[in-house]
């Protein structure tokens, strides 16, 4: 690697928006830093990329591990500050609000939220916190989602952790204008992704004996279809290396595909407008219970 050569850290690096991210990082010149929770698949990302790409093994929640894999950027750059953080790593639990387990809701908040920030501030000093180091400020992209912004039904724990992101990425952005580091977000609409796979395979009978069953199973049914036939991981990989390199970055990107409908009507739409038609779709309206007849001494009252 030249010493000029950029290095950014992309966490979740092993599928989805992170491997897309991984492959239009490499491909425009830079060195990627990706963080992988299993040795098989670090091994695998280096036979793809080859020495454009170095493995980081650990979890976000895993505070030693994050630090350990700190240290190593921090070994690679040599004295220099690092380009960029892409956190990106997180995972996505649906199910009604009403009955889904405290401890499914935590994880996903852990991960997605939580799991950043001890991401961030383990690279902070890296990107330009710590003076010592010779070379520009670096930014941080926090990839969020459109649910970052509006919550359709039954993803409550991750709106939650993506509303929750969006909040925190706006405090910190205005914290680290003491040292020059920029946080930007990305928030990618429906994506082609193995998370729609791996939302599929969730076992949602625990709620079959809900109210919610019949409008779950239409709700995954859209999710699935629209998931599918999103954007490509490369495409938000090209959003992120947009904000990673653009001389005056937008503070947020929605990168969403028919973002009309998707992104600029509902935004403009009242809000309980936008309720109303979630739940004409997926049958959530209330409906009042008919009038019971009661009998009394054999006649109607």
């Amino acid at each position: 690697m030249g010493e000029v050569q950029k290095v950014v850290v992309v966490t979740g690096a092993s599928s989805g928006i992170g491997l897309g991210t991984v492959r239009v990082l490499t491909k425009a010149g830079y060195h990627v830093c990706g963080s992988v929770r299993r040795p098989a698949d670090g091994e695998r990302l280096m036979t793809e990329f080859g020495a454009s790409f170095t493995p980081l093994l650990f979890d976000v929640t895993d505070q030693a591990a994050v630090k350990n894999a700190a240290d190593k950027v921090r070994e690679l750059l040599g004295g220099r500050t690092l380009t960029g953080l892409v956190n990106n790593a997180g995972v996505a639990f649906h199910g009604p609000l009403m009955h889904q387990p405290i401890a499914e809701f935590a994880r996903n908040v852990e991960i997605n939220l939580t799991g950043t920030l001890i991401v961030t501030q383990a690279f902070l000093p890296l990107l330009g916190a710590d003076r010592t180091l010779t070379g520009p400020p670096g930014r941080i992209v926090m990839v969020s989602s459109i649910g970052g912004k509006f919550a359709a039904p039954f993803i409550g724990a991750y709106a939650a952790s993506k509303d929750g992101l969006e909040g925190m990425s706006e405090s910190l952005r205005r914290e680290l204008m003491l040292f020059g580091v920029d946080v930007i977000i990305v928030g990618p609409g429906a994506v082609v992704t193995p998370i729609w796979d791996k939302a599929e395979a969730q076992n949602v009978s625990a709620y079959d004996g809900t109210p919610y069953k019949d409008a779950l199973a239409k709700f995954a049914k859209i999710m699935l279809d629209d998931g599918r036939s999103g954007h490509t991981p490369e495409h938000i990989g090209r959003g992120i290396h947009t904000a990673l390199t653009a001389r005056r970055p937008a503070v947020r990107y929605a990168i969403v595909a028919n973002k009309f409908q998707r992104w600029t009507l509902p935004l403009l739409l009242p809000v309980r407008w936008v309720d109303w038609l979630m739940a004409s779709t997926l049958g959530l309206l209330y409906k009042k219970p008919a009038k019971k007849v009661q009998q009394l001494n054999g006649k109607a009252e």
